[in-house]
């Protein structure tokens, strides 16, 4: 999907945030910011910046004072219209325990782009008790069913040491 200023709308929230959607200008401060957020994954500033160019409907910047305070990286799956899956959530450590995660996940699924969703997916590693908490809260909020399952296998990562990741898929839930 291109990057307009149509793509989705920009809103306040408490502390002084504005959620928006990134533009490619964002891409390097969002991957320092993941940089900061362990223990997520860091991919290239490249892969930020087309995240930001190709799918800027689908992710959230959080900025306060203009500097990105925390990101969404989202998209919805091909042949998987009613479903979108969340990649990564990254808060700076000084927002953390405000409700960030939540206000971004939620400004997400308010979005036009994703009026059709009824079902959001991630995977999370068991180890990341916040990122857990992050998903079991929001599925509260949506007053929707939550269930987990093992999708990817310490295996699955060959010589690399990454930890197993848990598919969590929250719904059917009612369009925000």
């Amino acid at each position: 999907m291109p990057n307009s200023s149509a793509t989705a709308r920009r809103i306040s929230v408490a502390s002084g945030v504005t959620l928006e959607a990134p533009l490619v200008s964002h891409g390097a401060d969002i991957q320092r910011l993941v940089a900061a957020c362990p223990p997520l994954d860091v991919n290239s500033t490249y892969l930020y910046l087309l995240l930001c160019e190709h799918f800027s409907a689908t992710c959230v910047r959080a900025v306060r004072d203009g500097r990105t305070q925390g990101f969404v990286s989202a998209y919805c799956p091909p042949g998987r219209a009613d479903v979108v899956f969340v990649w990564q959530v990254a808060v700076a450590a000084q927002m953390r325990g405000q409700g960030l995660a939540q206000n971004m996940l939620l400004s997400l699924l308010s979005r036009d782009a994703l009026r059709h969703c009824r079902y959001l997916e991630t995977t999370v590693s068991p180890s990341n008790v916040p990122s857990m908490a992050v998903f079991h809260t929001l599925a509260q909020r949506l007053e929707a069913p939550v269930s987990e399952s093992p999708l990817f296998l310490e295996t699955h990562f060959g010589k690399e040491a990454h930890e197993s990741e848990t598919l969590i898929r929250i719904g059917p839930f009612e369009a925000a």
